[in-house]
């Protein structure tokens, strides 16, 4: 255990039973801690355990009426899946009372400031640890590691993209599946995205604007950039002297999805928070979410680079599909933060950030326990093998 750092008690507080509170990810931490199941309320966090048909005994309570505060002891965990506007009230929470936190949204600069704090506490935070940011990262951490036992650190031009999305395993006219909260998918989308293109950085206020195909595996899906890529150059450990010609992190959607999108892209663009929240209204009453439903969530992350005539190319891809259990996005996102919690109740990092995991070696035992848990995921090299985990 790492010098001045809080011991983990092996209780897990999950403060949030939205979409993304899955069946599969608590069924690891069931396993190893014992769990506290925050809702908004003591009745939505109830429907939401029956509806997740637990194998241990999990407790619930209420973020309206019980006291989170009172409740944590030191070296608890804290997760928030709530939305990202309330993750640094609740770090605050568990660095008052000595808990480590987690959570699977960006980190924000709020995020990272309390997160020096917490490890002056010794405590751990764990964030960018659920689907994309955070399988993502483990992929591409581990291109970055096979790209360079192949290239070397010296100069070298290399692009890398990486694309996420959750589809309908149907596809429909509106080529798009509600998996979370509609405001904010409409939220990202209005985002301004930044990446690199052709060798220089490009910035877009409207990201559907620079949308292009996509082909995997022979099927064609449409791609955009999202957010910031460009700081996760230097987050994915490139070396000095590498070339980025290329280097985005965007979102994949069903083919037609720009054309089906049309009337949603005209009120986004207006920026007006009132339309935009209507519209969200709308959608969600317009298309929503059963329990007949079946989504679809792909991940491809792929990384090229070339040197002195030497040429390398992989890609990692996650292909699932919902069933009875759970959503496919509610299975990715719960499992890979319940795998990186498992690190956490093990006091196998240092107090402090971590996203996900920046260490190869570690990135590939996290993407190998994905796997043994059912998140299959696909490698390809450029010779055309392919190697299946399972």
């Amino acid at each position: 255990m790492p010098e001045h750092s809080v011991p983990p008690t092996g209780t897990v507080h999950w403060a949030g039973t939205g979409l993304s509170t899955g069946r599969t990810g608590l069924a690891v931490l069931w396993q190893s801690a014992d769990v506290v199941l925050w809702g908004r309320t003591r009745q939505r966090a109830r429907a939401r355990l029956d509806a997740l048909t637990p194998e241990a005994t999990v407790e619930i309570r209420g973020l309206d009426r019980d006291d989170l505060t009172e409740t944590l002891r030191p070296g608890d965990i804290l997760v928030s899946m709530l939305p990202a506007g309330e993750h640094a009230r609740l770090l605050r929470t568990a660095i008052d009372a000595g808990a480590h936190f987690a959570c699977t949204s960006y980190t924000s600069p709020e995020l990272a400031e309390l997160a020096r704090q917490a490890r002056e506490k010794g405590l751990i935070v764990l964030t960018e640890a659920g689907l994309d940011p955070g399988i993502d990262h483990l992929m591409a951490h581990a291109l970055v590691a096979r790209a360079r036992r192949h290239v070397g650190d010296g100069p070298a031009r290399v692009t890398l993209a990486s694309h996420c999305g959750g589809v309908p395993a149907e596809p429909d006219e509106f080529c798009y599946q509600f998996s979370w909260a509609p405001s904010s998918v409409l939220t990202a989308l209005a985002t301004p995205a930044r990446y690199v293109r052709d060798g220089a950085v490009r910035e877009i206020r409207h990201p559907w604007e620079d949308c292009e195909d996509l082909v995997l595996d022979g099927e064609v899906f449409e791609v955009y950039p999202n957010r910031d890529s460009v700081g996760f150059i230097a987050q994915y450990g490139f070396p000095e002297h590498w070339a980025v010609e290329s280097f985005v992190r965007g979102t994949l959607r069903s083919a037609g999805w720009k054309t089906a999108w049309k009337s949603v892209f005209d009120v986004v663009a207006t920026e007006d928070t009132g339309r935009i929240a209507a519209l969200a209204d709308e959608l969600a009453a317009k298309y929503p979410t059963t329990a007949a439903h079946r989504d679809r969530v792909l991940l491809a992350v792929a990384l090229h680079a070339e040197s002195d005539g030497e040429r390398w190319e992989g890609r990692y891809t996650l292909d699932v599909t919902g069933d009875d259990t759970d959503t496919a996005m509610a299975r990715c996102v719960s499992t890979a933060l319940a795998t990186g919690l498992e690190r956490v109740l093990a006091a196998a990092w240092p107090p402090g950030l971590h996203r996900a995991s920046d260490d190869p070696d570690e990135a590939h035992t996290w993407l190998d326990r994905l796997a043994a848990r059912g998140l299959r995921w696909t490698y390809q090299a450029a010779d055309g093998k392919r190697s299946h985990e399972s």
